[in-house]
């Protein structure tokens, strides 16, 4: 995996050799939202930056997941459908949720560093 890249929803972001982008969510985002008991995962097709592109829900909430960058999603991550707790116990490997291809490549280091991640969450504790 290369360098992981962040929303400020939470949401990682990684770009692949392939040119493929994986998406899922932090371990903050995990812990906040609590034990994930399901995962609607997204159609395969293009979405735009934004769309809100698959639910999970869990025993507190229920949350949206939104398309980090225009793209076309061309994978989804079928283990969630049997196994939706991978999203809680190995957040940033086995519980990612779709691959896209980006409109724009480059457009990934644009998002937040890890740094840039950090002060963000920092942040929200100052709050």
């Amino acid at each position: 995996m290369s360098e992981l890249r962040f929303t400020a929803d939470h949401e990682w972001l990684c770009l692949d050799s392939d040119g493929l982008v994986t998406v899922g969510i932090t371990p903050f985002a995990q812990e906040a939202l609590g034990d994930v008991v399901f995962v609607q995962l997204p159609e395969l097709q293009e979405y735009a930056a934004g769309d809100e592109v698959a639910v999970l829900e869990s025993v507190k909430a229920a949350s949206n997941i939104a398309m980090p960058l225009q793209g076309e999603i061309v994978e989804v991550n079928p283990a969630l459908e049997a196994s939706p707790e991978l999203v809680n116990s190995s957040p940033l490997q086995d519980g990612w949720f779709f691959r896209f291809r980006p409109q724009d490549a480059s457009a990934v280091a644009d998002l937040l560093d890890q740094a840039a991640y950090d002060r963000l969450l920092n942040a929200s504790d100052d709050v």
